[in-house]
């Protein structure tokens, strides 16, 4: 190997030494001495520049190399002009030996300098070749193939010596891993040897034990043991002669340690099933007398009758009733018991008074027979005398038992008659609360209906206010007669059913209170935004407090009669002013979700809610103040008499002026007014001149302490005049009541607010978690609920497939969206939340529309962009059914609105499981 590398060095340094003479490179050893090599080269060049100018131009060479054996270098040269030129032969022959050098250092790996010096010499080495002697040349190319073969040899002769090295290393490796792997067995042989030894000792002990423990057994034990001492003398036998032979020994004794073990085993086994006796003999009593238990519970089971689903609920209803019943009679039980007890302690007195009698009896015979033989007088004397004191005290005893039975007897008929009395009032109690209780065997639905009814024969003058307000009192009240009375008359006509009804005269406090909503939604109904699932879910709770709630509405020609039940027109019609004259309206009456509801259909030549939209209308103003005045109109006609009016947003807020400035003149003003804004953006400005349209005095309001808009004199605000005229105001939620009162939220309205603060309060707002409800609700795919999420995988895989979204993975989240695209619920966030969810590899579902025209195409632009993407998807309407199924189906839901006075979005998605991503701002900071 040393050889190798010394001739491989011997080499590099005869190659370097002959390239370097050849190009004219100095090294950097012989540096001090370079001046004169510096002057050659110097006058090389200018000689070649002298024969430029004074020779025409050299020819092209036209160089062919051939190879070079190891004995020759002979080099043919084939000039393209002439053969026989033996100047450019030579130069030739450089030329082309140049190049094979070239090439064969390019391909040595060793030698990596002389590829950068042949590359940085290149144009110096072509000016000086013109200048160097031709026999020198060929002298040191020929210098240069020599070394080039050394080279290689060496370089061959080394690989041979590494490989040889290599194997060697590789035999001397494996001899080595054998000896250790041999070294390691024999320590692992002389650590079991020891061990074994120390096994050995320690057998031979538990051996000695053993014998002691097996001779106190049975014949089975002795035989064990004669056949473990034939083993252990074996044992010793096999230890003295075999003693050299170490792998039988440990054999043996691992023999010897097994057949150890299974004695003991045996032994545990044995007292395992003496236990197991024991206690299956104990359970099988215990069995027994559960048997003998559970038959005669089956017995009493199969005894008592079995309920009827029907008298289930009216089972509940006294149930309460007859528990406290069953307390009052068990104390009057105590007292009954007590009374017995002292009766019977009075029979036993009696009794001993009896005895006692037969006793005093037995002593007045012995005393006379004592008379008859009387020794001596002063003997007889202490005998009678002795006799009349025992006689005394008799009488005493039978006298104060007497007393005694005298007051057990009074205290037992005074119990007997309290607790007579006691069942009797219990009896009238009972009669009194069946008949003033509200029976729960009929659905609200039905008590609706039977208020529209009661409401149309007084609106159609079929019965009187008074005979209307007694028969409304006994529906309010959900009284079991007026029940039976309209069941019983299903089969009659019209006249012999208010017949029948009009007996019924007995007039009943009222439950609670008469609350009237005016509104210009409803859920499901006629929905445009959260509006209407408030109207319908507060109506309902406070229908479930006892309250009687009704509902007056526009009748809209889009709205969904499908969902109204036992919807129809009454045959009246109510007339309202309105452009100084009056306009007939016609009344229709239906139930929504068990609620009473009635629509105002105007008879007015511009068709206010005849246009297919609910907002959105050049002359909203007009037509919501003139369904304000229609429906104040609809309730003084009727003789409604409502604890309060309850008006929302500035579409009803008309209500308040007009119920104060106009009709509680009238007589119509037992009610109170509260109004709730649930967005203060929308305010319903316009002209204070059409302000007259309704009735209202435009001079006596148009002032800034009642309707003039704070930013405008010659505008009219309805939102300011509800706030100015209602009893109190709210809004939808504590944070958004205080946002409102500041001059950045309050849209020109927080001086008004602050001015009336101490009638405005914010109360949050809730959802009718009956009609969101994943368990119950129709819409959904699948059911679920908070303890059985897996239809809401089911949802989320139906949604996807429904869409066309790609479904390949599972745990992909998927992120909703339902709202309105207005700016108020942020659309820049929103557009923002559909690329930032791609980016982050989920998938974004929307659905909304916006009455907002340039943003609603820019969402149709973004809707076309993704419509065949397989994570996004946008649709760009209102759909009840699909907004359910994407509440039901999304992980997240984002609800990025730049203000949200409250906001029941949030609280839907929660209650579907899906986790709202929120701004914090408004009600959504309070949920």
């Amino acid at each position: 190997m040393a050889s190798a590398i010394y001739a491989l060095s011997l080499g590099r340094c005869c190659l370097s030494l002959s390239f370097n003479r050849t190009v004219g490179i100095r090294s950097p050893r012989s540096l001090p001495v370079s001046c004169k090599m510096r002057q050659r080269n110097s006058s090389f060049q200018n000689r070649r520049k002298q024969a430029k100018k004074s020779s025409p131009e050299r020819p092209p060479l036209n160089l062919n190399v051939e190879p070079i054996d190891e004995d020759s270098t002979e080099v043919s040269i084939v000039n393209a002009d002439s053969e026989s030129n033996p100047e450019q032969e030579t130069v030739s022959n450089f030329d082309s030996n140049t190049n094979f050098l070239e090439a064969d250092v390019q391909g040595f790996e060793g030698l990596p300098f002389l590829e950068d010096k042949l590359v940085d010499e290149e144009d110096h080495s072509e000016e000086n070749l013109s200048n160097v002697k031709i026999e020198d040349l060929i002298s040191m190319i020929r210098n240069a193939e020599k070394n080039i073969l050394l080279l290689n040899q060496a370089r061959v002769s080394a690989l041979q010596d590494l490989d040889k090295i290599l194997s060697e290393k590789e035999a001397l490796q494996g001899e080595m891993n054998i000896l250790e792997t041999r070294l390691a067995e024999s320590d692992a042989q002389i650590k079991v040897a020891a061990q074994e030894k120390i096994h050995v000792e320690l057998l031979e002990k538990q051996l000695e034990k053993l014998k002691s423990e097996i001779s106190e057994r049975d014949a089975f034990g002795e035989s064990k043991l004669d056949t473990y001492e034939n083993m252990n003398s074996t044992l010793n036998m096999d230890v003295v002669s075999d003693a050299d032979n170490f792998p039988s020994l440990v054999e043996e004794l691992s023999s010897l340690k097994k057949e150890n073990m299974l004695l003991k085993d045996d032994i545990q086994i044995l007292k395992a099933k003496l236990l197991v006796v024991k206690e299956a003999d104990e359970r099988a009593l215990s069995l027994e007398k559960e048997r003998s238990t559970l038959e005669a519970t089956l017995r009493d089971w199969e005894s008592q009758p079995v309920a009827d689903p029907e008298d289930v609920s009216k089972l509940g209803m006294l149930k309460a009733e007859c528990e406290a019943l069953q307390v009052k009679v068990e104390n009057l039980q105590s007292l009954l018991e007590n009374a017995n007890k002292q009766a019977d302690e009075a029979i036993t007195v009696l009794q001993q008074n009896h005895e006692l009698q037969k006793k005093v009896d037995r002593l007045e015979k012995s005393l006379n027979e004592a008379n008859a033989f009387i020794y001596s007088p002063e003997k007889s004397q202490q005998y009678n005398d002795l006799l009349q004191h025992k006689v005394k005290i008799l009488e005493e005893r039978l006298q104060m038992s007497d007393l005694q039975i005298q007051s057990h007897i009074q205290l037992y008929q005074k119990s007997v008659k309290e607790f007579q009395d006691t069942l009797k009032t219990l009896k009238e109690e009972s009669k009194r609360k069946a008949l003033d209780e509200p029976v729960d065997d009929m659905p609200w639905k039905f008590w609706s209906r039977l208020l529209l009814v009661i409401d149309g024969w007084l609106l159609e003058k079929k019965i009187s206010s008074s005979d209307a307000k007694i028969l409304r009192k006994m529906a309010w009240k959900r009284d079991g007669r007026i029940r039976d009375v309209y069941l019983a008359c299903k089969d009659k006509n019209e006249t012999e059913a208010i017949d029948t009804f009009l007996k019924l005269t007995s007039d009943q406090a009222s439950p609670g209170l008469h609350i009237i909503h005016i509104a210009a939604e409803i859920a499901p109904v006629a929905k445009v935004g959260g509006l209407g699932d408030v109207v319908t879910g507060l109506s309902k709770a406070l229908q479930k407090k006892g309250h009687l709630v009704e509902i007056v509405l526009p009748k809209y020609d889009c709205m969904q009669d499908d969902r109204i039940s036992d919807l129809r027109v009454l045959d009246v019609v109510v007339q309202s002013y309105f452009d100084g004259q009056l306009f007939k309206n016609k009344i229709w009456v239906g139930t929504v979700e068990g609620l009473p509801v009635y629509f105002i259909e105007p008879h007015h030549p511009d068709k206010f809610f005849w246009r297919g939209e609910f907002y959105g209308e050049h002359d909203d103003f007009r037509r919501f103040s003139y369904f304000s005045r229609a429906a104040v109109e609809l309730l003084f006609q009727a003789g409604k008499k409502p604890d309060i009016i309850h008006c929302h947003d500035w579409q009803t807020a008309f209500v308040a002026p007009l119920y104060w400035d106009i009709y509680a003149s009238q007589g119509f003003n037992s009610a109170r007014i509260c109004f709730t804004c649930h967005n203060f953006e929308y305010q319903g400005k316009a002209p204070a001149s059409e302000l007259a349209s309704c009735g209202l005095d435009v001079h006596n309001l148009n002032r800034p302490d009642r309707m003039q808009d704070n930013s405008a004199h010659d505008r009219v605000n309805p939102v300011k005049g509800a706030i100015v005229f209602s009893n109190i105001v709210t809004t939808v939620s504590p944070t958004y009541a205080q946002e409102v009162q500041t001059p950045e939220s309050g849209h020109g309205l927080h001086a008004t607010l602050n001015s009336h603060s101490r009638k405005f309060i914010g109360i949050l707002n809730g959802i009718d978690t009956d009609a969101w409800n994943p368990s119950t609700d129709p819409f959904l795919r699948f059911q679920y609920n908070a303890d059985d999420l897996e239809g809401k995988a089911g949802n989320k895989d139906f949604i996807r497939k429904y869409l066309k979204l790609s479904s390949s993975d599972a745990t992909q989240p998927l992120v909703g969206c339902v709202t309105r695209l207005v700016p108020q619920k942020g659309v820049h966030l929103i557009r923002h939340a559909i690329y930032r969810t791609m980016e982050l590899g989920g998938q974004f579902l929307l659905l909304g529309s916006s009455p907002v025209p340039h943003i609603q195409r820019e969402f149709e632009g973004i809707a076309s962009h993704f419509q065949d993407h397989p994570h996004i998807r946008l649709i760009l309407k209102y759909d009840d059914a699909l907004s359910r199924s994407i509440y039901a189906a999304s992980d997240m839901l984002i609800v990025p609105s730049i203000f949200e006075p409250c906001g029941l979005t949030q609280m839907i998605a929660m209650r579907y499981g899906s986790v709202p991503i929120v701004r914090k701002t408004g009600g959504l900071n309070d949920r």
